[in-house]
């Protein structure tokens, strides 16, 4: 999606610094991306020990895979077992 920003130079090179990124678009991606991450992560903080139950690494997994089947990826491989 293209769209115009008018962002401070002095900040746009500040990011371009920290995300040691190349291009503008590189700095504002990185940017947008740590944001976006962070959010999430409180998110997550928020319900944590709210929880009743948790699931098992054996039901994540087979949730993963049946997935993944469904998205057409007939491979898996399960390599890690305890």
């Amino acid at each position: 999606m293209k769209t115009t920003v008018d962002i401070p130079d002095k900040t746009l090179r500040e990011a371009m610094k920290f995300a040691k990124a190349k291009t503008k678009r590189e700095a504002i991606l990185a940017a947008l991306e740590e944001f976006n991450r962070k959010r999430r992560i409180a998110a997550l903080v928020k319900h944590s020990g709210t929880f009743t139950t948790l699931m098992t690494n054996d039901e994540i997994e087979g949730m993963e895979i049946k997935r993944m089947k469904l998205w057409g990826k007939a491979t898996v491989s399960r390599t890690y077992k305890p």
